[in-house]
């Protein structure tokens, strides 16, 4: 195994850039699991990965509610670190990119949301003490320094969602050896435990669009993707 130190450093970039974007600059919704994932899998050379692993998430996480005030889990942390470790996972096995892999990864990487949540709630308090200052040096007409406090409030988050990101890519390929360790049966287990995580993921999706057929639609959402997976799969096992 043979870790490559530019795809940890390329993911921990873009992680650590969309992470900004979601919270405080541009939000042009490119910190979206489906742009944030597929652009991970562009950076590193592994677009179907991180076009596979940010349709599943950004399905997943439409069917998520949030309530009042409640932080919701991080989605874009849980896109970016996926579809990094589901790139260098590919990279590592030397092969080409297969649902198995990305069944991997969700299972591993998909609780990186809850922990997204946590380092938000973290970064609140240093955020808003920030942006309490910089007020004050803008209305004493000081605004240079209100700017400079502005970036001091977004470093954090570059830099700890940067740095988590780089850990999932870095972990891609120490989890390789696990994958290659596996019997055959559960390799093949893998690859169609996928169209099982898109028809929830697609259900969700549609039971949280509020419709007035929502169990309906979740049903026909659910089946379509399943149908169109299983027959991708089996093409490719030709």
């Amino acid at each position: 195994m043979s870790v490559v130190w530019t795809q940890v450093a390329l993911a921990g970039l873009w992680g650590g850039l969309v992470a900004l974007e979601r919270k405080a600059f541009l939000q042009a919704m490119l910190s979206r699991p489906l742009v944030a994932a597929t652009i991970m899998g562009l950076l590193l050379g592994d677009v179907p990965s991180g076009l596979a692993v940010g349709l599943l998430l950004e399905l997943f996480f439409l069917g998520t509610a949030n309530l009042g005030a409640a932080l919701p889990e991080n989605d874009t942390l849980a896109a970016t670190g996926t579809s990094a470790a589901a790139a260098t996972l590919t990279t590592a096995t030397g092969a080409g990119s297969t649902p198995a892999i990305w069944s991997l990864a969700v299972l591993l990487f998909i609780g990186l949301g809850r922990v997204g949540r946590r380092g938000d709630r973290l970064l609140e308090g240093y955020t808003a003490r920030l942006a309490r200052v910089a007020l004050a040096s803008a209305e004493a007409g000081n605004l240079t320094r209100a700017v400079r406090q502005n970036l001091w409030g977004m470093w954090p988050h570059f830099v700890l969602y940067g740095a988590l990101t780089s850990l999932c890519a870095l972990a891609g390929f120490f989890v390789e050896p696990l994958l290659q360790a596996l019997p055959p049966p559960v390799v093949r287990g893998l690859a169609w435990a996928w169209p099982a995580m898109a028809s929830v993921a697609a259900s969700l999706a549609a039971q949280g669009s509020h419709a007035r057929r929502a169990p309906l639609y979740a049903a026909l959402g659910a089946a379509a993707v399943t149908v169109a997976v299983v027959l991708l799969l089996l093409r490719e096992g030709r």
